[in-house]
C-alpha cells in the first residue's frame, strides 16, 4: 500500500522510483508522487490511512516458501520494518503501528520465518535503523528538535534485539543508516552484543549498512560482514577493488522498485534471459544475488515476479553446481563466456550458444569436459587451450535455455 512510484526513466536517481518510498515522496511538492497522491486520494488522506487496506487476506506463507525453494534460493531476507516504521511483528515500541494490532492482525515475521525454515532455507531479517515519521527523529522536524540518543536507546536497539532473540535470524540486514553516524546508532555496541551475547552469536551474518564515521565515510562498501550494492550502482573502478576484497551480494528487484509498483509494466521487469545472465555475472565476479520480490497488499507475490523466480529455478536445477558453492573464476570473462570456480572443477558458462565448437583456457594438461544437463562431450587440449565439441541439439533436446555450462575437470 499504495504500490505506486514513477517510472525510473523519468527520475534523477533510482531511489525516486522505489514505490516503498511513497510515504516520504507524497510530502515532497517536487515529486510525481505528490501530485499522484492528491489526484488519487486527496490532500486530507494521510499515509497512516493506508493501513486500513493492508489486510493480507491472500497471504499464504507456505506458498511463498515453496516458491523461494523452487527458485533455487539458499536464504530469504524479509523486511520487518521499512523507513515508515510499520512493523510486521508485534513490536512493543510500535504501538498500533504493527501488523498484529492493525491491518492483517498477524505476526507476519513469525509466519514467514517458520515456513522458510520448514523448506530448509536460511532465514534473514531486514530492519531500517531510521524512521521518517518517528517523533524523535522525524524528517518533518528540524535537526535541533531531533533526539537520536533517545530514539536509539528506547526504540531502535530494543526493536533490533527483539527481532534477533524472537526470530533468531541467520542474516541481519540493516538499512536506513545514512541519517546518522555509527556512534549515534551505537553500531559497535550492538554488534558486540550480537556476536558475543545474543542467542545467534555463532550463526549470524550481517551486512555493511551501519552509518557514517564522524569524517563522513559510509560503512556501506567499506565495513561489514558482506557488502550490498543496489542495482549495480558502483563505478567500474570501484568494482575492481570492491569485488576483490570482500564478500558481497547485489540486491535489486525483479523490476525497478523493491516495493510492488502498479505503475510498472513488462518493460520494467527483467526478462528470463536477463535475470539468468544477471545471476551469472554476479557469481562469476565473486558475488551473490539477493533478488527482491514485492508482494501486494493482499499478500500475494505478483504473477510476473513468481514466474521469473520459477524460471530462474528451472535453470539452476540444471546448472546449479556452477553457481552454488563456487567462487570467482580464475580466468577473466572472455567475450560471451563467464567463469566460476568449484572445488575440483572450472565452469565455463556461455551467455550465447557457442556454435559447433567452444575454445577456452585449459585448467590443466588433461581435461574432461561435461555439459551440465547433457553429459560428457568430446574435447582436446592444444597449446594451453581446450577445444570443446558442442553437441548438436534441437530446441527440445537442450537441457536449458539462455546460458549453457561446460564443466572442465582435470
Amino acid at each position: 500500500m499504495p504500490a505506486w512510484g514513477p517510472k525510473r526513466a523519468r527520475v534523477r536517481t533510482p531511489g525516486e522510483a522505489y514505490a516503498e518510498w511513497y510515504g516520504m515522496h507524497m510530502l515532497n511538492p517536487n515529486s510525481e508522487v505528490y501530485d499522484y497522491h492528491r489526484r488519487t486520494y486527496g490532500e486530507r488522506f494521510k499515509y497512516t490511512d493506508f493501513v486500513a487496506g493492508f489486510r493480507a487476506e491472500n497471504f499464504e506463507p507456505e506458498r511463498w516458501a515453496d516458491l523461494f525453494a523452487r527458485s533455487g534460493a539458499g536464504y530469504v531476507v524479509l523486511v520487518t520494518k521499512h523507513h515508515d516504521g510499520f512493523c510486521l511483528w508485534p513490536s512493543a515500541q510500535a504501538h498500533n503501528w504493527n501488523s498484529v494490532e492493525v491491518g492483517p492482525h498477524r505476526d507476519l515475521v513469525a509466519e514467514v520465518s517458520e515456513a522458510v525454515r520448514a523448506k530448509g532455507l536460511r532465514m534473514g531479517l531486514y530492519y531500517s535503523l531510521s524512521e521518517w515519521f518517528h517523533p524523535w527523529t522525524s524528517e518533518l522536524i528540524t535537526a535541533e528538535e531531533r533526539d537520536y540518543p533517545r530514539y536509539v536507546e528506547e526504540h531502535m536497539l530494543p526493536q533490533m534485539k527483539d527481532i534477533v532473540e524472537r526470530y533468531k535470524p541467520a542474516v541481519l540486514f540493516p538499512d536506513g543508516h545514512w541519517t546518522a553516524t555509527t556512534e549515534t546508532w551505537r553500531s559497535r555496541e550492538f554488534l558486540a552484543w550480537l556476536f558475543n551475547e545474543s542467542s545467534v552469536r555463532d550463526d549470524i551474518a550481517v551486512n555493511d549498512r551501519w552509518g557514517y564515521s564522524p569524517e563522513g565515510e559510509n560503512t556501506m562498501g567499506k565495513h561489514g560482514g558482506f557488502f550490498t550494492p543496489e542495482y549495480d550502482e558502483i563505478s567500474h573502478e570501484e568494482k575492481i577493488e570492491f569485488e576483490e576484497t570482500h564478500p558481497w551480494a547485489e540486491c535489486r528487484g525483479v523490476g525497478t522498485s523493491f516495493g510492488y509498483n502498479r505503475n510498472e509494466d513488462t518493460s520494467d521487469y527483467l526478462s528470463e534471459k536477463a535475470l539468468i545472465h544477471l545471476l551469472i555475472e554476479k557469481v562469476s565476479r565473486g558475488g551473490g544475488l539477493l533478488l527482491n520480490v514485492g508482494p501486494t497488499a493482499d499478500g500475494r507475490i505478483p504473477v510476473i515476479q513468481e514466474e521469473r523466480l520459477l524460471q530462474l529455478g528451472e535453470w539452476l536445477a540444471v546448472n546449479g553446481e556452477a553457481i552454488r558453492g563456487t567462487t570467482k573464476g580464475r580466468t577473466a570473462a572472455e567475450g560471451d563466456v563467464r567463469y566460476t570456480q568449484g572445488k575440483d572443477a572450472t565452469y565455463a558458462i556461455c551467455l550465447k550458444w557457442p556454435g559447433e565448437e567452444l575454445i577456452v583456457e585449459a585448467p590443466g594438461a588433461e581435461v574432461e569436459v561435461e555439459m551440465l544437463g547433457y553429459g560428457t562431450v568430446a574435447s582436446q587440449v592444444e597449446g594451453g587451450k581446450v577445444r570443446i565439441q558442442t553437441p548438436r541439439l534441437g530446441p527440445d533436446e537442450a537441457p536449458c535455455g539462455h546460458a549453457w555450462c561446460f564443466k572442465l575437470k582435470c
